[in-house]
């Protein structure tokens, strides 16, 4: 998720004011426990680590349905539920990570999906994550490569680990190869590089970032449908100025991060990191309008967190330290929509849930 970029019935550019971070909540990040793929020592934070101020102004809305997927009275993690033979495996669905490793690890395995050394487990289960795997969170290089090696194990099983292209993919990518270089933001100059500092970019990721990372995210896709249900990461309609079907929105998306022109890549991302499309009255036909164009019944995504969504994070001022109490998705515009971001950046909470939702 990127702040300001909010999407509403005035359309506008985002420049840099937008990416600005308000000045409440600055919460230290808790020290992380050693497991595969975290580099750093229990109760160390990686050299370069910069806590970051929590994002986006407080949404009060009364529509959302809150659905709680795993009791907290469930201590044990559920294995995957077996699929019918010769079928496909049951299909989990995981909200913005943001370099928080260790809940990562944690909701993975508490689902079956991981074994207690952070192996896949879940057989020829489908696992898809929604995208914003960095920035904010303390190891999101160690996020991506867990990603990766999953990706890996999980086709050597039988099922498989993909992952979609957020919007903060495309600010690290544009970081790491355009950095200073000026981009006409419709409203005067910016860069990526400030935009993917105001935005939590760390320096221990950008340290560690290889390009193997780099062509991995280049080639994440945009958009996809699987059993019904439309997945992407970012709550707005602006995936449909890039093509009138899922193929072609990838492929748009790959060619411009192929041409690595500058001023194209900062205007996918910023129309990417555009939000709220669903909510208010307009919002079931903005979703019928993707669903249309795509197809699927639902659209499931991440980008808006949750907890802002409920207005349940406290004023701007910071008066309200109390986290967000967030226990699983979010199924609002008429049911046809469901947002994953749990809020993790936030101390709420890094969903990984099966679909379809229980009803």
């Amino acid at each position: 998720m990127t702040q300001g970029a909010g999407q509403g019935p005035v359309v506008r550019t985002a420049t840099l004011r937008d990416f600005r971070v308000p000045p409440y909540a600055q919460v230290p990040v808790q020290g992380h426990t050693v497991h595969p793929g975290n580099a750093f020592p229990e109760g160390e934070l990686p050299e370069g680590y910069t806590p970051t101020e929590r994002d986006l102004p407080v949404i009060n809305r009364g529509d959302t349905v809150q659905v709680s997927v795993t009791p907290a009275e469930v201590p044990a993690p559920a294995p995957a539920s077996p699929a019918p033979e010769n079928g496909p495996g049951p299909l989990y669905v995981v909200g913005d990570v943001h370099g928080y490793l260790d809940e990562l690890l944690d909701a993975l395995h508490h689902q079956g999906l991981i074994d207690a050394e952070g192996h896949w487990a879940a057989g020829n289960a489908r696992l898809w994550f929604l995208g914003d795997f960095t920035d904010r969170g303390p190891d999101g290089i160690g996020v991506i490569d867990l990603v990766m090696r999953l990706s890996a194990e999980a086709a050597a099983a039988g099922g498989y680990c993909k992952a979609l292209m957020g919007n903060h993919e495309l600010l690290l990518i544009g970081a790491k190869r355009f950095a200073d270089t000026p981009v006409n933001s419709g409203a005067g100059t910016a860069t990526f590089q400030a935009a993917w500092l105001l935005n939590g970019g760390q320096k221990s990721d950008m340290d560690r970032l290889q390009d193997v990372h780099l062509q991995w995210m280049s080639r994440l896709d945009a958009v996809v449908e699987e059993d019904g249900h439309l997945l992407l990461h970012s709550d707005t309609t602006a995936y449909l100025e890039y093509g009138s079907t899922i193929e072609d929105v990838n492929d748009t998306v790959h060619d411009i991060l192929t041409r690595s022109d500058a001023d194209e890549c900062w205007d996918l991302f910023r129309k990417l990191t555009k939000r709220f499309a669903f909510r208010d009255e307009g919002g079931p036909t903005a979703v019928q309008e993707l669903l249309a164009a795509y197809g699927g019944q639902r659209v499931v995504h991440g980008h808006s967190p949750i907890p802002y969504l409920l207005g349940e994070v406290g004023s701007e001022d910071g008066e309200d330290g109390a986290g967000p109490s967030v226990e699983g998705p979010h199924v609002y515009a008429d049911g046809l929509a469901i947002a994953m971001d749990g809020g993790v950046t936030m101390a709420g909470k890094l969903l990984v849930v099966r679909l379809p939702l229980p009803h």
